[in-house]
């Protein structure tokens, strides 16, 4: 195998040498990093091919692990569309275009700096002090920011916290607070300062600082998916004073606030102002799918859900996160068309979508369940105990919470007659769901009062901080709850907290022991209230949950109902017809499969390329 695939190399090197070009595509590309050919000879073969590659090519070399050069090289060799320079109106409207979509420039946290067309000291605010009267508070603030223009982010910000300390300019407090956050936003002490970028945002657009300080402000949000500041003061900020760097995010921020108030209409107004251009576009038309799901205008759900599909394939990708992100709307639009034909009965396109989800997707499995109830709605019961025997693989036991696939599996054996299975299925399921409801009806009743509601920090600590020694719930259920993103992006927010204060116990003892003691007293002050924040969410998942699986116990005694009705006329069927037994005996039953399909016996022991494809055949005891 070796030496087979060096011969391949050496046969494509070969063949620039000779000045015979080669389209690559991204599998021959990771053909030649996966047997080790150095990147500096594959970046080559790439410039020299003369291809002009894809957005979906640059994607799949993100996606298999393609080395930083070669994705590099892919992008800067893409082809673009100033290929051909448009008529004179076009490329003013493109100017305009460009104008208008200007966020899409925006910084980003961590990203490459050469990237970015403005250094970090560039965009300041225009100060425009008269010399001549200049106060002596003037001068001290100048003092600071020219420390800060100066790359010495750390003198600057004591400079500036030792004029807050003293109150010295308090006619100056906002500007002040905005070189702080500054100065704090370059020490990448990110939640120190957006504490301060918001002390200047609630001011509002009056301030001249507001405009510079609200784009930094989403610049530390999108780096810690965490808006929870943002949302408290973006219903206050009239949309004409949004800054341009800001509008498509603070537009997304107010539809998302507007759907949670069930204000539907006005939330789709102000998805729809998002820039195609943005990287939120997709979001913004997977929240229009959704709203038009809401409300039963279902032709327009599914075409908005397709357009997300579409529309990703075109995307320039620049990062791992980025594709993910990407991937993750897409097969969530797959699920919601599946999910909207199987509301309707459409069993059979439902189906087809779900098996659309690829198996590298983080939702999968959910894909596999819910194909699995369309199958069972078909009759298609062999195929639907497949299904579920992947999810109840141990390559998902851990990761996924799915306690309703085994009622749907005792249900199955239920329309199968198999009533002994069905019995001990049941008892199995309500064994294990029946604690966990116990535990987190329990838990949540604690805290359902006004009082109960504002010591929610502690039922954060008591899942989150520390596990609970005779709990029930499985760590499937915790990752469940994860999949809020807000709640996921507090729990990532108090880690960056952590960080901060280890950042700041490595500074010089004397910016630690005065800027640094005053930034561990407000982390440690904001840290109690965003676990609050944390520990309600995690309550309403945690009730959400208890009553579903209270739901599921009922269904179950229901099933074990009708398992005694549905015995009890099968045994007076067979009273009826004694010789029924004798009628079979003996009989050879030929278990006949499709001639699609090649069919291996499972022993067992679960193989990671047959999950999905496991099919029973069971014959069933119904007469």
């Amino acid at each position: 195998m070796q030496s087979a695939n060096r011969i391949g190399i050496l046969t494509i090197v070969s063949m620039f040498v000779s000045g015979q070009a080669l389209a690559l595509s991204c599998d021959e590309i990771m053909n030649m990093v996966n047997v080790n050919v150095p990147t500096h000879i594959v970046v080559q073969t790439m410039e020299d091919s003369g291809q002009q590659f894809t957005n979906a090519d640059v994607r799949c070399l993100i996606g298999q692990g393609a080395p930083p050069e070669v994705v590099n090289t892919a992008k800067n060799l893409s082809a673009t569309p100033d290929a051909v320079a448009p008529p004179a109106e076009e490329s003013r409207e493109s100017d305009r275009s460009n104008e208008r979509d200007a966020y899409e420039e925006q910084e980003q946290i961590g990203e490459d700096r050469r990237r970015r067309r403005r250094s970090a000291y560039e965009d300041l605010p225009e100060e425009g002090a008269d010399q001549g009267s200049a106060t002596a508070c003037d001068r001290e603030i100048e003092d600071a920011i020219d420390a800060f223009r100066a790359k010495k982010p750390l003198a600057s910000s004591k400079m500036l916290y030792d004029l807050l300390e003293k109150d010295a300019c308090p006619t100056q407090t906002t500007r002040i607070h905005y070189y702080l956050a500054r100065t704090l936003y370059e020490l990448k002490m990110y939640h120190s300062a957006q504490h301060y970028f918001m002390q200047v945002v609630r001011k509002g657009p009056a301030s001249k600082y507001f405009k510079h300080a609200l784009p930094k402000l989403v610049a530390i949000a999108r780096y810690t998916d965490n808006n929870s500041e943002l949302q408290r003061v973006v219903h206050k900020i009239p949309p004409s004073e949004y800054p341009r760097q800001a509008k498509n995010h603070l537009l997304y921020l107010m539809g998302i606030r507007l759907y949670d108030q069930d204000s539907l209409s006005d939330a789709r107004r102000y998805f729809a102002q998002i820039s195609t251009k943005s990287d939120l576009y997709l979001r913004s038309k997977y929240f229009e799918g959704v709203i038009f799901n809401q409300q039963g205008r279902l032709k327009s759900a599914v075409k908005a859900f397709r357009d997300v599909i579409r529309d990703a394939e075109g995307l320039q990708i620049y990062s791992e996160k980025d594709l993910q992100a990407v991937n993750d709307l897409t097969d969530l639009s797959l699920l919601n068309v599946a999910r909207i034909y199987y509301s309707i009965q459409r069993f059979g396109e439902a189906s087809k979508y779900y098996s659309l989800v690829p198996r590298t997707s983080n939702y999968w499995a959910d894909a596999l369940f819910e194909q699995a109830w369309s199958t069972f709605m078909q009759n298609d019961l062999n195929a639907t105990l497949g299904l579920i025997l992947t999810v109840r693989s141990p390559y998902y036991s851990e990761d996924e919470f799915l306690p309703e696939a085994d009622l749907l599996r005792a249900l199955t054996f239920f329309n199968l007659c198999e009533y002994g299975q069905v019995e001990r299925e049941l008892l199995a399921f309500e064994g294990r769901i029946g604690p966990m409801f116990d535990e987190m009806k329990e838990f949540t009743e604690k805290y359902r009062t006004s009082e109960g509601r504002k010591l929610a920090d502690q039922a954060y600590d008591a899942y989150m901080e520390s596990t609970p020694h005779s709990s029930t719930l499985p760590t499937s259920l915790f990752k469940k709850f994860l999949r809020n993103k807000d709640f996921s992006a507090l729990v990532r927010h108090l880690q960056l907290m952590d960080s901060e204060e280890t950042r700041i116990d490595a500074q010089k003892s004397l910016w630690k022991n005065s800027v640094g003691k005053h930034l561990k007293q407000v982390i440690a002050k904001d840290r109690q209230r965003y676990k609050r924040r944390a520990g309600l969410l995690l309550l309403s998942e945690m009730a959400r949950t208890s009553q579903y699986l209270g739901d599921l116990l009922t269904q179950s005694e229901i099933i074990r109902f009708e398992v005694v009705s549905a015995q009890r006329a099968d045994y007076a069927y067979k009273m009826q017809n004694p010789n029924l037994r004798d009628q079979f005996s003996g009989m050879t039953l030929d278990f006949a499969t499709s001639v699609e399909y090649i069919y291996w016996p499972f022993n067992g022991e679960f193989w990671e390329d047959e999950l999905g494809y496991y099919r029973y055949t069971e014959q069933g005891s119904c007469h």
